[in-house]
């Protein structure tokens, strides 16, 4: 991974997008896609384009054109940020969950609490109020 980003900064690798070039750290600001936005599926899928185009895509003759070493970091590049993101989404999602479960059951736990004091006399509950 890091390695990755080594090579993009030593070679100042770029990615072309409608607002313009962006260098890898700026990639970490795109949302992973978007209707309006510039976004990194749409990048994604460019320069996956363009890797395609170059290989040929032919199970008969050899490829003519060997792909470029730099759209090949670029795609890899934006894959392990997609794929990143989408972990880093996946459990920010998990950890909502579980906090509205917990809240839920703190809810039910109150409730439970409440049943349990209305069942007490009221020399019981006067006993508790003083004793706080």
């Amino acid at each position: 991974m890091s390695d990755l980003f080594l090579k993009a900064s030593r070679i100042k690798l770029r990615f072309d997008t409608n607002s313009g070039p962006l260098a890898a750290e700026d990639l970490w600001d795109l949302p992973i896609s978007s209707e309006r936005k510039t976004n990194l599926a749409d990048i994604a899928m460019k320069v996956k384009a363009r890797l395609d185009l170059v290989s040929g895509l032919s199970f008969v003759k050899q490829p003519t054109k060997q792909i470029d070493p730099t759209d090949q970091l670029r795609f890899d590049i934006l894959r392990f940020i997609i794929e990143t993101k989408q972990d880093e989404n996946a459990a920010a999602a998990t950890a909502r969950d579980n906090a509205a479960k917990k809240q839920r059951l703190l809810q039910l736990i109150a409730e439970k609490e409440d049943d349990s004091l209305k069942g007490k006399s009221v020399e019981e509950l006067k006993a508790l109020a003083e004793s706080l």
